[in-house]
């Protein structure tokens, strides 16, 4: 209701800005009177903004990422994207609709960009001022909040939860438990709030209590402790992660405040790339996926045809990974290998490998068998550029030996990868260990723009057929 709330002013605001604004143009630029106001009425491109442009202005602010997080929104915070939106938003409307306007001086055209971006910007930013300072209030009183749990069960867990429910300013944490870690244990804590089980039950609980923060608050100043937590968690992008900072974490910068009357906690950012990012990469996806789909169709027809031809069995292969956050889906690709080639359990393809048919080694190659992968990424189970998704099994492996695997869930898998770029398919476990760490780094420096060079080098490799 919240976010319904956001999106139905902004749908108004839009639409009276727009009123306006036309107005104000058949008055000030056009110099009729003001009393014709009839004359605005009787103009289709009054008509034509009124239903379209509140539904582009409210698409631009999903893509910005305005409706995902209504409860913590900031006012501050709010002032600035709600400018930035505005003011791109404005010029897109100015250069699609209004720069081929008859106009007697180019004054004109600076006034009706001011006086748009005003009354659009303005009519915006009260609705909106208005309803984050209601969600704030119900947030401060204690009315609304974000489930919580605890991690720590001793005299640090208990200190910081009275540090929280005492604070001048609510925070907004309700906490529905805590977890101990290890031997843990405080019984007045105990008595405030339940008491739900050790460390291992921690994704168990958040599911079954939608938590939607976690605060890790154990006794002692020890790194691996934390880490270990950190591990468990860390691959859901949608579970913020705190934690209570040591004077070491202040002197040296590591907490932020969010707010002066707040207690300090040092917050985990659980998605690599902004909200914005993630709205035109999911576009982008879906526009490529439909284009190479489309131009890439008769070599998908061919490539049936000549599977179907050259082997018996099936033209597609489906296979069961795991993709964002541990959630597994089939992934499809054209058949490569002869039927039953995993007859005595998961085996990785090598440069030999005899299971693979003949017409399998060139597709490889070329990397053809993929093509059907971006049907996946259409369905929102993939995405062009990711992590190469693995099978539960490798993925035991691989943790057993490199846990920050798990990291790489906090994604999409993809299609191609820095990983498959730069290292290329493994043949055993401990390539994939290897191949790890260019995934790792891609998470670190995930972006648009990386995005894109990964693209580049795999058109690359692909024209060259450095596939396997």
């Amino acid at each position: 209701m919240k976010r319904l709330s956001y999106i139905v002013w902004d749908a108004v605001a839009a639409m009276s800005a727009w009123a306006a604004f036309f107005l104000f143009r058949k008055v000030s630029i056009e110099n009729n009177r003001f009393e014709d106001v009839n004359l605005v009425f009787q103009d289709s491109n009054f008509w034509w903004g009124i239903l379209l442009l509140p539904v582009a202005w409210c698409l631009l602010y999903a893509m910005q990422g305005t409706y995902t997080d209504v409860l913590r929104k900031s006012r501050l915070k709010e002032l600035q994207q709600t400018f930035w939106a505005s003011f791109i938003g404005v010029i897109v409307i100015f250069f699609a609709l209004l720069l081929d306007d008859n106009i007697k001086s180019y004054k004109n055209y600076y006034v009706s960009f001011m006086m748009l971006f005003l009354l659009h910007f303005g009519l915006t930013y009260i609705g909106r001022l208005c309803l984050t300072s209601r969600t704030a209030r119900l947030v401060h009183t204690r009315r609304i909040g974000f489930p919580t749990l605890l991690v720590g069960g001793g005299a640090k867990a208990l200190a910081t939860y009275r540090d929280l429910d005492s604070q001048a300013v609510y925070s907004g944490n309700l906490f529905v438990g805590f977890v101990s870690y290890c031997d843990e244990s405080n019984d007045e804590l105990a008595r405030l709030m339940p008491h739900l089980g050790k460390l291992d039950d921690i994704g168990g609980l958040i599911e079954k209590y939608a938590v939607e923060e976690v605060i890790i608050a154990i006794d002692g100043d020890d790194d691996k402790k934390i880490n270990s937590v950190i591990r468990l968690l860390d691959r859901r992008d949608d579970v913020i992660i705190k934690i209570t900072p040591d004077l070491r974490d202040i002197v040296y910068g590591s907490v932020k405040l969010s707010s002066i009357f707040h207690s300090p906690l040092i917050t985990f950012n659980p998605r690599p790339m902004e909200e914005w990012q993630y709205s035109v990469k999911r576009l982008s996806d879906i526009v490529l996926s439909l284009l190479a789909l489309l131009l890439l169709s008769p070599v998908f027809l061919v490539t049936a045809i000549i599977v179907k031809c050259t082997s018996p069995g099936p033209v597609f292969y489906a296979q069961e990974r795991i993709g964002h956050r541990g959630r597994p889906f089939m992934m499809h690709k054209f058949r490569s290998m002869y039927v039953d080639a995993e007859q005595s359990g998961p085996a990785l393809s090598k440069d030999d490998d005899p299971r693979i048919t003949p017409f399998g080694r060139i597709m490889r190659k070329y990397r053809l068998d993929e093509i059907p992968q971006f049907y996946n990424v259409l369905k929102g189970t993939m995405s062009i550029v990711g992590p190469r998704p693995e099978r539960q099994y490798y993925i035991d492996k691989i943790v057993e030996r490199t846990p920050e695997y798990l990291l790489l869930q906090k994604v999409k898998p993809g299609i191609t990868s820095w990983g498959q770029v730069k290292y290329g398919y493994a043949e055993n476990v401990d390539e994939m260990v290897e191949r790890l760490r260019y995934d790792l780094l891609y998470l670190e420096n995930m972006s648009l723009t990386t995005d894109i060079k990964i693209l580049l080098y795999t058109v690359i490799i692909i024209f060259q057929g450095r596939g396997k």
